[in-house]
């Protein structure tokens, strides 16, 4: 199976580049499945409903969230109603979604989707990454019930990344993180057959401080004193994210490759 996963997709940017450049990228590449980090589409802060149906119109099959799930209030009354969008596994009990969901792909190949949210560095405790991931491998053998297994880790830290990638290693296809925006340079398949990226990097301009205008975020370095909103950069976007090769059979990974397209950063991709 062919997958793509693509990091935090950040304002109209990110989400003109999706519509303009996935398509595309599911035929050339020949894509099975794609997923999509959505949190940071709707003016850099959650997602709406019209925007989540844009990014699954162009070619998203799943769009996750974060910690900004559900800054956008509509997000709340959308996610049950279109199973395609999931939240984090361990968010309030009480939020609506869901946080892992089995889905097929166009072959009728089945492919699990989860998303957790890490704890350290992060704004608020959220309840144990580790344990919620668990419960669900635990119910999803890889090569059983799913024929892949992708996670989308939303952390801070790259080293609580790391750690959720090696506790997934032989249980999970991939396993990516999202949250910094940044890409980082250590796509792997890890000795157990996982797919790993410690973080996919944003879908969005990148003459930005993570995707935002530059003046605000750098008068409150400077400053310390907040005067504006932060405002998505509106720049070229350059799609950042992993795409990853499994074996139907066992589920575990055979190849991996960053990937960036479009905008200011070196292009890379599947040879």
């Amino acid at each position: 199976m062919k997958l793509l996963f693509l990091g935090d997709v950040m304002g109209r940017a990110g989400r003109a580049a999706i519509a303009e450049r996935l398509p595309k990228l599911r035929a050339d590449w020949g894509l099975d499945f794609v997923v999509v980090n959505g949190e940071n589409a709707s003016s850099g802060m959650g997602l709406t409903a019209e925007h989540a149906k844009l990014l699954l119109e162009a070619g998203a099959d799943v769009v996750t969230l974060g910690d900004h799930a559900f800054d956008q209030k509509d997000m709340i009354r959308a996610i049950d109603s279109e199973s395609r969008i999931i939240r984090p596994l361990n968010f309030a009990k009480e939020a609506p979604g869901r946080g892992a969901r089995l889905y097929e792909d166009r072959r009728g190949r089945k492919v699990l989707v989860a998303q957790v949210l890490g704890q350290v560095f992060m704004k608020r405790a959220f309840d144990d990454p580790f344990s919620a991931v668990d419960a669900v491998l635990r119910a999803h053998p890889l090569g059983g019930l799913a024929q892949a297994i992708l996670i989308d880790v939303h952390c801070e830290a790259t080293s609580e990344k790391m750690a959720m990638g090696h506790f997934c290693d032989g249980r999970a296809s991939v396993v990516v993180g999202t949250h910094t925006h940044v890409p980082t340079a250590d796509a792997m398949v890890l000795p157990g057959g996982t797919a790993y990226l410690t973080d996919a990097g944003m879908c969005g301009d990148y003459n930005s401080v993570i995707g935002m205008e530059k003046a605000e975020p750098l008068r409150r370095f400077i400053t310390g004193m907040a005067r504006d909103r932060f405002t998505p950069a509106k720049g070229e976007a350059t799609l950042s994210g992993l795409y990853v090769e499994t074996d139907d059979r066992t589920g575990r990974a055979t190849r991996c490759t960053a990937i960036r397209v479009g905008g200011r950063l070196p292009q890379a991709g599947p040879a």
